[in-house]
């Protein structure tokens, strides 16, 4: 691969020659966060999603869930439909039906840019950048290495940058030069000031939650009753598989709760580790784990906005390894999109692999999760693009690759492409071409040839001895260059000097206060 660097930076490319002739780096898809036009994929039969609800009702019922948090626990105890022992507690399912009917079928969130506001419910198809590895690779370091300010900063600007991509998640990487106490306020002001998208808050301990709320408040230019007033910002929750809800990511989502932000509850149910070996089981546990956090939500505000998450997939059974991508984890994603219809409750998936680069394994694992995705109705798709190891890598050369996806997967659910009208019939076309010649220099053609189909950015379609004369780049090469010429040229999206300054204001004083308790 360092060779293939070194070829491009001598070969030519469409995307670095459009910068150096000092145009877009690439010409992408308008921001148009897609419709999903398409009947979902339904493995279960209807016994088969009432087995599934059975089972996480019997969860909830019988076992129970192990809230770790004691305030949550008086709360459900308060609620008057629950069995408390301890810190385990248990629902009846009457109640937690009663509780999610309250939660809304779709709901909206509204960033600094209202632009950029989008609908979560429904058939809308929202996409994330990658949020939360500890690690960083890029072709020209060539190795693993921690993250940097630097880098969470670049791959801030992608996220900005491509207009597949519709909210901005958690740290697209850990920029561990940054001490924890303070990582959240730098992190913040870059996501809020290099972005204009929606933005999310980690539920780590009050202090990172609050801070986090004011910013996306100051950001947005909003009184504490407009920012109350609608979603501005979401926070995911995952719970601690099998059968636990933490301390801090309790407390955050109730704050997030009783002041009406987006919450998302996403179990990391892993099959034959944290969660039963047979599909079917390890989805039936996912929704148990995740009802009751809904449930939780609903007593604290009846409305709050909830969507259920899945992360259930497989391990290598020999390893113990997670496994992303695969057919297991393709149907349990599908499976919870049955489920998430049955409870009326929006839906987020992922788009992730198990690969250590860029190669052939991580995009076919990729698109695995993506569409899979796509086919469960999924609303919310986290990681979409950007995600390595397992989670444990952000990569630019990945992002720009999955970005060629996701634009993929946008057009798809363009409504040109099913149209059948007299024009798109086209049988005058027809008829004037006849049995000889062809269609390339009809009027027809000729009125639609600009965008009658997909154009790659990143894709190369030359035959063999033009991409071999062009210098032989291989795909992440390319991305690499894509990826250099966009930080290059970026520029941020435009904010009021003056949230600027009391913005950077909020931190300073934060940061002189100590910011949030660490254990170190």
């Amino acid at each position: 691969m360092a060779e293939d660097l070194k070829r491009r930076k001598r070969g030519g490319g469409r995307a670095g020659n459009a910068a150096r002739r000092g145009g877009a780096v690439i010409e992408q898809m308008p921001w148009n966060p897609p419709i999903n036009t398409d009947r979902p994929t339904e493995p279960l039969g209807p016994e088969g999603v009432q087995a599934i609800h059975d089972g996480a009702m019997r969860i909830l019922e019988e076992i129970g869930i192990e809230f770790l948090n004691p305030e949550a626990v008086e709360i459900l105890r308060a609620s008057g439909g629950c069995e408390i022992n301890g810190e385990n507690v248990r629902m009846g399912r009457d109640f937690v039906m009663e509780m999610i009917a309250k939660a809304p079928e779709s709901w909206t969130i509204t960033p600094r840019n209202p632009g950029h506001r989008l609908t979560i419910g429904g058939n809308h198809l929202n996409f994330g950048n990658v949020s939360s590895p500890p690690s960083y690779w890029d072709m020209k370091i060539g190795r693993k290495v921690t993250g940097t300010r630097e880098m969470c900063q670049n791959l801030l600007k992608l996220s900005q940058y491509f207009n597949c991509i519709h909210f901005v998640g958690g740290y697209p990487v850990e920029p561990q030069d940054i001490h924890a106490s303070v990582r959240h306020l730098d992190v913040l002001y870059d996501k809020l000031t290099l972005t204009d998208k929606v933005a999310h808050a980690y539920c780590l301990g009050k202090e990172r939650v609050e801070d986090v709320m004011e910013m996306v408040r100051i950001a947005g230019g909003l009184s504490h009753e407009e920012f109350e007033a609608t979603p501005r910002m979401y926070t995911n929750i995952n719970s601690t598989s099998p059968l636990k809800h933490d301390y801090p990511m309790l407390d955050g989502w109730m704050r997030l709760a009783r002041r009406g932000q987006g919450l998302v509850v996403t179990p990391f149910t892993l099959a034959g580790a944290m969660a039963p070996v047979t599909m079917a089981g390890a989805v039936a546990q996912s929704l148990a784990e995740a009802l009751c956090a809904v449930v939780l939500a609903q007593v604290i505000k009846p409305g709050a906005p909830c969507a259920i998450g899945t992360f259930t997939s497989n391990v290598d059974m020999k390893s113990g390894a997670p496994a992303f991508g695969t057919p297991e984890y393709m149907r349990a994603t599908q499976m919870t999109g049955q489920l998430a219809r049955y409870y009326k409750l929006p839906m987020r998936a992922s788009g992730v692999c198990a690969a250590n680069v860029p190669d052939g394994q991580a995009m076919w694992e990729t698109s695995n999760s993506l569409w899979s995705a796509v086919q469960a109705g999924a609303n919310m798709v986290y990681h979409a693009a950007g995600w390595l190891e397992g989670g444990l890598i952000a990569s630019p050369e990945k992002f720009v690759m999955d970005c060629e996806i996701l634009q993929h997967i946008q057009r798809y659910m363009d409504p040109m492409l099913t149209a059948t009208g007299p024009d798109e019939i086209a049988v005058d076309a027809i008829r004037e071409v006849g049995g000889q010649g062809h269609f390339f220099g009809i009027q027809h053609t000729q009125d639609r040839y600009t965008t009658a189909f997909y154009a790659p950015f990143l894709s190369d379609w030359r035959n063999y001895e033009a991409w071999e004369a062009a210098g032989a780049v291989w795909t992440p090469a390319r991305a690499h260059q894509v990826f250099q010429d966009i930080i290059a040229g970026f520029e941020a999206p435009p904010m009021d000097e003056g949230i600027r300054e009391e913005l950077a204001g909020f931190v300073t004083r934060r940061k002189a206060e100590g910011g949030a308790p660490t254990d170190f």
